[in-house]
């Protein structure tokens, strides 16, 4: 958990950053995630990353996004406001469709910022990429 202000190029250097832990012998492909949760009452955000981490049989993977959520809920975080996503792609990568389950779950129609290493990024909502989402509304 780091403190931060809610400058949107440091959650993207913490999301890029947060990609060096990965733990990816077998695909290589590396992700880094940072969810930010507002400060209250004008203090400071507070940034939780995640990065994947690969097992053997795959299914057992977990990815960056859903680490990061781990990681927040663990520590007592709710209201979260937005996630930066960084992978080393062409293309952007979008959160996998566990990790859009679970973001909805925990974050709601947060702000998702996906980027690469080389710059580009684009920012969304997640109702944009998850339109009818699965929710304790239909239990």
């Amino acid at each position: 958990m780091l403190p931060m202000s809610s400058n949107r190029d440091s959650l993207i250097h913490s999301a890029i950053a947060a990609r060096e832990h990965a733990h990816a012998p077998f695909s290589q492909f590396k992700v880094g995630a940072a969810l930010e949760k507002a400060g209250a009452h004008g203090s400071e955000a507070t940034v939780f990353t995640g990065c994947n981490v690969e097992n053997a049989t795959y299914g057992l993977t977990i990815c960056a996004e859903r680490v990061a959520v781990f990681k927040a809920i663990s520590e007592g975080a709710t209201h979260f406001t937005r996630i930066a996503i960084a992978a080393d792609t062409g293309s952007l990568t979008p959160p996998c469709g566990a990790c859009r389950q679970i973001l909805w779950e925990f974050c709601g129609n947060l702000e998702i910022i996906l980027t690469n290493l080389h710059g580009k990024s684009e920012t969304l909502r997640l109702a944009d990429i998850f339109p009818r989402p699965f929710d304790s509304s239909f239990l």
